[in-house]
């Protein structure tokens, strides 16, 4: 049986993409790679993972996700920024899940800033 593919979109096994992050063997080099690496996290159900790359000044005390909702495939969309000789960035994308059976996408422009030399996500651009 063939590795499974990471969600995220890059063309590698979920192991040895995301999943080395999720496990914390690796930290994100980059904020786009972060905000991949959350997303899969979404779709694997890893709330540890989102929580622990939330920036505490906006991070939710806990994290309830909705199980009816399969996230499906990312489009990354642009990015700014976030690069690792960078200390903030955003990256647009388009995330795309099914939920009760039918297709559904959204939208966001994510901000993200280093703390303590980590990538972490700040909120929305716009909010």
């Amino acid at each position: 049986m063939p590795p499974r593919a990471c969600l995220c979109g890059l063309p590698a096994p979920y192991q040895d993409c995301c999943g080395r992050f999720h496990r914390g063997e690796a930290a994100a080099a980059t904020a786009e790679q972060l905000m991949r690496s959350r997303f899969s996290a979404f779709g694997v159900g890893d709330e540890a993972y989102l929580l622990r790359t939330w920036h505490p000044a906006a991070r939710p005390p806990r994290l309830d996700l909705d199980k009816r909702v399969k996230w499906v495939r990312l489009e990354v969309l642009e990015s700014t920024g976030g690069s690792v000789v960078h200390t903030e960035g955003t990256v647009r994308f388009r995330a795309h899940y099914v939920e009760r059976g039918k297709a559904g996408e959204m939208e966001e422009n994510s901000r993200f800033v280093r703390l303590d030399g980590r990538w972490v996500y700040a909120g929305t651009k716009d909010g």
